[in-house]
């Protein structure tokens, strides 16, 4: 029997309880304010973000940041 995408993304594939240091806490909120979206969310965005920049890095790639408005680029660099 099929398994339709969407009750493949209503399956929780790992529970976890995370004890977040304040600035992380602050931080979470900020992004909850500004996106509307639940921690769960915000949580598994960032670790697939997280998981994707790390696999970039370990490729030997950069990764930069630009400013439209003025063409200006940084490197991004995680300690």
């Amino acid at each position: 029997m099929a398994t339709s995408t969407d009750d493949r993304a209503q399956t929780v594939a790992d529970r976890i309880t995370v004890a977040l240091i304040p600035k992380a806490a602050e931080d979470l909120q900020r992004l909850q304010n500004r996106t509307s979206l639940s921690k769960t969310d915000l949580t598994n965005r960032a670790i697939t973000l997280y998981e994707f920049i790390d696999a970039q890095i370990s490729a030997g790639h950069q990764v930069l940041i630009r400013d439209p408005e003025t063409g200006e680029t940084q490197l991004v660099r995680f300690l």
